[in-house]
């Protein structure tokens, strides 16, 4: 059975939750106001798509591939993207509600995350080289043996990273922010 493809439509205000999904390829398509809740998206790419204003809360990704997608001001939370297709996995995250997702084991690398928060998110045997936190909040986000070299945390909050659990080598972090690599020691900063 031949897969479906879809290029450069656009989906606006569809309730996926209730009405069907297509399992397709997806490519420079968009994706504006549109409710992804609970739906299964597995086995489905979406390549050099945008998501803006989304909900993608417990959406179903297992196999599917996001390659340079986009998500803008989008809900998504718990989402386990440690099963998606990892081939060519690259996103764009800004503005996002990413709390309870999980993204172990997965090469990050490079990825840049903008004002997302990202509450109990679990990073365990990530690769987040080179990334770039701006303005993240990672209140109870486990950090176990992550490789944090040369990422950038300073202007975010809430981490809690053990030095000696993960990799940080020349990993930037404000003034402020050690205390979120010295909370393992039981050590009291004033």
């Amino acid at each position: 059975m031949e897969k479906n493809y879809f290029a450069e439509k656009k989906y606006i205000d569809i309730d996926f939750s209730q009405n069907t999904f297509i399992k397709a390829d997806y490519e420079d398509c968009s994706f504006k106001r549109c409710i992804f809740s609970d739906t299964i998206l597995s086995e489905t790419s979406f390549i050099d798509c945008t998501f803006d204003n989304c909900n993608l809360s417990l959406a179903i990704i297992k196999n599917t591939a996001f390659r340079n997608v986009q998500f803008k001001d989008c809900k998504m939370l718990g989402m386990n993207f440690s099963e998606c297709n990892t081939f060519g996995l690259e996103i764009h995250l800004d503005n996002c509600n990413l709390n309870q997702s999980v993204f172990a084991k997965l090469n990050l690398k490079n990825t840049v995350f903008s004002n997302v928060s990202l509450h109990d998110v679990d990073f365990t045997e990530s690769n987040l080289q080179f990334s770039v936190f701006n303005n993240c909040d990672f209140a109870r986000a486990v950090f176990d043996n992550t490789n944090l070299e040369k990422t950038d945390f300073r202007t975010s909050i809430n981490y809690q990273i053990h030095p000696e659990h993960n990799k940080i080598n020349r990993a930037r972090f404000s003034e402020e922010g050690l205390r979120g690599l010295l909370a393992h020691y039981n050590i009291l900063v004033d």
